[in-house]
């Protein structure tokens, strides 16, 4: 049986990573959260319940991993944790590839300010491809719920989407072309 999990768990490392990544924006966080929550697990693999989903198991430590580690940065002192801004380097050869960029920095952005749970809810279901109900069960809500945080990260991504960049009171619509 633990060779099993072992192994289940080794292909769950991508989907641990992408979800760790999309909470904390960072690769090199991410990758530390991922590595303390499998230290978890199988430290405590006996609390894992033949049955039931390894990966949902999963999800919930790396969240709680994660929460844990901002519960501590909140109470340590302001240090060198700075390095929020990332340089993009990238081809701005037409229009709509820079538009397209400027959209996923908006979007990056906006994803790192939404609530927690709004966060996670995202990142369950568009992320990582999660059904609605299997995110329920993940965070153990029910599935109004997540549907609920999802619609109001949706909107709230949508909306900075829209809004104006340069500072005029026009919005931006999208160009749609027929192939």
């Amino acid at each position: 049986m633990g060779y099993d999990v072992r192994k289940e768990l080794v292909a769950l490392l991508p989907r641990m990573r992408r979800f760790a990544y999309s909470l904390t924006g960072s690769m090199e966080e991410a990758e530390e959260i991922v590595q303390s929550a499998c230290e978890k697990a199988l430290s405590r693999l006996d609390q894992f319940e033949p049955g039931t989903r390894l990966d949902c198991w999963m999800f919930q430590i790396v969240r709680t991993v994660r929460i844990d580690r901002v519960r501590y940065s909140s109470r340590r002192p302001a240090g060198a944790d700075a390095n929020i801004g990332e340089t993009a380097v990238f081809d701005a050869r037409t229009h709509e590839q820079l538009e397209a960029r400027m959209d996923l920095d908006i979007i990056r952005r906006e994803i790192a300010n939404l609530p927690d749970e709004q966060r996670v809810v995202l990142a369950l279901v568009t992320i990582d491809g999660m059904s609605y109900q299997d995110a329920a069960d993940t965070l153990g809500v029910p599935i109004g719920t997540v549907m609920s945080r999802l619609a109001r990260a949706r909107r709230k991504l949508a909306e900075a989407i829209d809004a104006p960049r340069d500072g005029t009171k026009t919005r931006r619509t999208a160009t749609v072309r027929a192939p």
